[in-house]
Order: structure tokens, then sequence, then C-alpha cells
């Protein structure tokens, strides 16, 4: 049985560590550099480091702050954020990252995507994927955003049955795609993870949609981590849960909780050994 991972997340705009609620209303948390190597200490299993305004703003990843994260955290570290071409993810593991998240250009052109992980190969490649619950009368996919033949355009569209939709800008801009089908297309394209985000959960602090999480993980054969929604210990347990009502997630990343001390990294992995959850052991 594989163990289960908690990952403290960086979502970091303009060099700094951020927080928001449904991708919106930003609040400072602090240095980037200081925070991972604080949760490195305290027993983390992986850090995800994210630039959330580089794919929307045109703008590479930070190169630099990834050399210095890098430099002061030995766990596995993915980055993502601007990541649009084999390069940058090249780039990126030059400097330091274990594994590499693309979501916008892999929406866009996942040839993109399979390119890298035909290059680096799967392990390294994650693919995140921002899920929104479809609402009628919503605002509609722009009608450029999608190449002609993309299969966002067909097979794996949003129909009446489709539940939740895939968004990329962060979390701006709506595609037309149904989540879980994108997520099992991916999968078979080359990800070797699922980052799953539930954009109705993220920083409300209720808990994780599971049932988002939990008909992912089931769909695919690679590891999901769900993100999105943590309030407390239990919530992550509850995703990480494989019972009939748990989120059947193979790791769970949490910011808020972790980021202005709600909770440590040691009283989270208790919660989940009450739970009969495997997991590393935090540290003292």
């Amino acid at each position: 049985m594989l163990t289960k991972r908690i990952i403290p997340c960086l979502d970091v705009n303009a060099g700094r560590v951020v927080k928001g609620v449904s991708f919106v209303d930003l609040r400072d948390a602090g240095d980037p550099v200081e925070m991972a190597a604080f949760y490195d200490r305290e027993g983390a299993d992986e850090l995800v480091f994210l630039d959330i305004t580089a794919s929307s703003d045109n703008r590479d990843t930070i190169i630099d702050v990834v050399k210095r994260v890098s430099e002061k955290v030995f766990i596995p570290l993915t980055v993502g954020g601007g990541v649009r071409t084999s390069g940058d993810v090249r780039n990126l593991l030059n400097a330091g990252a274990d594994k590499v998240s693309m979501n916008t250009a892999a929406v866009i052109t996942p040839s993109a995507f399979a390119e890298a992980a035909d290059a680096f190969g799967c392990q390294c490649m994650v693919v995140a994927i921002d899920a929104r619950r479809t609402q009628q009368g919503g605002a509609l996919a722009p009608a450029d955003l999608l190449p002609a033949g993309h299969p966002g355009k067909d097979e794996i569209a949003i129909n009446p049955d489709s539940i939740w939709e895939v968004f990329v800008h962060g979390g701006r801009t709506p595609t037309g795609i149904d989540a879980v089908k994108w997520a099992r297309y991916m999968a078979e394209l080359g990800a070797g993870e699922v980052l799953l985000t539930s954009m109705d959960a993220d920083g409300h602090k209720d808990g994780y949609d599971l049932e988002l999480t939990r008909i992912i993980s089931d769909a695919i054969h690679i590891p999901v981590i769900a993100s999105g929604g943590a309030g407390s210990p239990s919530h992550l347990a509850d995703a990480l849960d494989g019972g009939e009502n748990g989120g059947h997630a193979d790791a769970a990343l949490a910011a808020s909780i972790f980021h202005f001390g709600h909770f440590s990294i040691a009283e989270t992995k208790q919660e989940l050994v009450k739970r009969n959850l495997l997991m590393r052991e935090a540290h003292d």
C-alpha cells in the first residue's frame, strides 16, 4: 500500500506567497523561500510551487526563485506556472524542480505536454486541472480558445450530463471541456499525476469537493492530488480516505491552514493516523 502524502502549496504572485478565495481576493502569506524551508523541516512530504499569474499575464516562471527554493528544500518539489514548452520544462528541472506542472498550455496545446512527457518521462509531468461545477447560463468558452481539431471541441467537450468544466488562465477562462474526460485524456497522453483543484471549494475551508476528487481518482490509473477547500486536518483525511464517501486521492494539498498557522504538518498527520491512513512520519 502506497503512503499518502501531505503537500503544502506555495501560490506565488510577484515573488510572494499569496492565498485567496475561489482564485480571487489574494492575501499575502509570506516569502516563498523561507516558507519552503520551514515546511521541509516540519516533515511535509512534497511541496508544490505555482506562479499563479504566469499563464494569465503571459510571463515566464521566475527561475531564480525556483532555484532558491530548491536549494532550501530536500523533498520533492513540483513547479508550475507559465510552463508552455519542453524548453520551459527543461529549465525548471535544471533549476531544481523534481516535477513540472502544466495547466493552460496543456489545454491549449496538448501535444506540448505529450512532447515534454516523451522527452523527460511521465514521472516528471503533472497536469494541473482547475475544475468548476457547470452552471446554466454561465460564461462560454471563447470561440478561438481551442484550435480546430482539438478534442475539447468534440469528444471531451462538456454536454448536458457534465458536472465539472475545466478552466484555464488561473481560473479566469472557461474551456468547454469536461473535467473528468480531460483527466482521462491526459492520463493516456502521458501525465504522471493530476493536481486537481476544485475552484468552487478553493479557499473556503469547508472541505474538498469529495465527489469531484473521488470520481476522477477512480476514473484514471495515475495518482491524484486533491486541492481546494482544506480547513482542518479532518478535511485532508476525508480527501485521502478510500471509503465509500472519501475522496480516494493519493495526496492532499493545502495552503491556508498551514501558511497562517492554523494547523501544523504534525497535527495533520496525527489525524491521518487516527483514520488508519499510511504516511511518512512528521518531524517533531
